[in-house]
């Protein structure tokens, strides 16, 4: 006899449960809303020979499952340091940290593999194992194969090139942090420095590769992009090399977060027969710019207290002898120097950072803005106790 109630109950639940709007008592319309599509990081997984490898694939929001819209996509390896089991740690530098600070410049689906602690990229079944997940990704996200593209750092770079060598005609562009082909845990390929950069470039042929280096690099020595440099300008390939001057190993930092990264992948794109002219690139980028000498009456031109947007107190900039400091609240002392009349950076700090002066009619400071790649401050100065408006 109780049955019936029972299903009764069970039926009103599922039809509440399936009703897309229903009214509370209050008199409120209430909506059921769908779940949102999951983009962003994602939690993948891939078996191989009985072996489930966990890693990370990131969807750009604006992804869509059902418009079929073909996306380009990224293959990204990771240094020595995030290797594990967990399929985490590799989204926390390089690439996938740039893909955080700034997800408008990155419209690529990015597969993220991770090497197990006691593996190299570069052993046979871990690049089957990258290669593997990007074809995974590729399809169930429907990628575009002919923009598809090579990135890895450290020892992701040493994969990198690997992959590049072998499968040269998958990629469309590759792009290197502290990379190359002598591999640190194996010493004696060095024997071959005066063939082996030849044997990649010959291979990897008109792929456009853009290498990144720190100039005081200890790991892996930024002679290794030059021989690679060397070797492409000489078989006519198409290759850039940046050398960050007083980086030293992680130069990746640096190099994902150039805005013009994902512009040059982009710009490429796998066409059968397409040949590149050839290139070979090489600039020095300096950690700062040259600092510009200013008056005496300039640098005083800057000086005084700052406030937040809040009126609470932000920075005091002041001069000891000819040169210019900023002191936070904390007490807190920083050198600045200038760029420009009106632009101030830090020598001995962030290479991106950047304060710019607001000046009036008349041409004073009312105002200091510290702008860099993540975000903006503004600090109003603050005027003198007897001053008038």
């Amino acid at each position: 006899m109780h049955r019936i109630p029972r299903l009764l109950a069970a039926c009103l639940f599922f039809a509440w449960a399936i009703t897309p709007a229903t009214a509370d008592p209050a008199g409120l319309h209430l909506t059921r809303q769908k779940h949102p599509q999951e983009t962003g990081f994602l939690n993948r997984t891939l078996t191989m020979h009985k072996v489930a490898y966990h890693f990370q694939v990131y969807l750009p929001e604006d992804w869509q499952r059902d418009d079929h819209k073909q996306w380009p996509i990224i293959l990204f390896l990771h240094g020595r340091g995030e290797r594990g089991s967990e399929g985490m740690w590799q989204t926390q530098i390089g690439l996938p940290a740039a893909v955080r600070d700034h997800p408008e410049r990155w419209p690529f689906i990015i597969v993220m593999p991770q090497c197990p602690q006691d593996r190299y990229w570069t052993d046979p079944a871990m690049m089957a194992m990258a290669m593997a997940a990007l074809d995974q990704e590729t399809a169930e996200f429907h990628a575009d194969p002919a923009r598809t593209y090579l990135a890895g750092l450290s020892l992701g770079g040493y994969g990198a090139w690997e992959l590049a060598r072998l499968h040269p005609q998958r990629w469309a562009a590759v792009a290197i942090a502290a990379g190359g082909v002598f591999w640190s845990y194996a010493p004696e390929r060095w024997h071959d420095s005066a063939t082996l950069p030849a044997e990649y470039a010959r291979a990897i042929g008109h792929t456009p590769v853009w290498l990144f280096h720190g100039s005081d690099d200890p790991i892996v020595p930024p002679r290794e992009s030059q021989l690679m440099l060397d070797a492409f300008k000489a078989t006519g390939g198409h290759i850039r090399l940046w050398i960050y001057q007083g980086l030293k190993h992680d130069c990746w930092t640096r190099a994902f977060n150039e805005p013009d990264l994902p512009r040059w992948l982009l710009a490429h794109r796998r066409m059968p027969g397409e040949k590149l002219p050839p290139l070979a690139e090489r600039l020095i980028i300096p950690l700062h710019p040259s600092a510009l000498r200013l008056t005496a009456t300039q640098l005083e031109s800057f000086t005084g207290e700052y406030d937040d947007t809040h009126g609470r107190p932000a920075v005091t900039v002041f001069l000891q002898g000819e040169q210019l400091y900023q002191k936070n609240v904390h007490g807190e002392v920083a050198e600045l120097a200038a760029e420009a009349p009106s632009i101030l950076f830090y020598p001995n700090g962030s290479s991106i950072t950047r304060i710019t002066a607001e000046r009036d009619n008349h041409g004073d400071i009312i105002a200091l803005v510290l702008r860099d790649d993540r975000h903006e401050e503004r600090w109003d100065r603050r005027r003198p106790a007897n001053s008038k408006e």
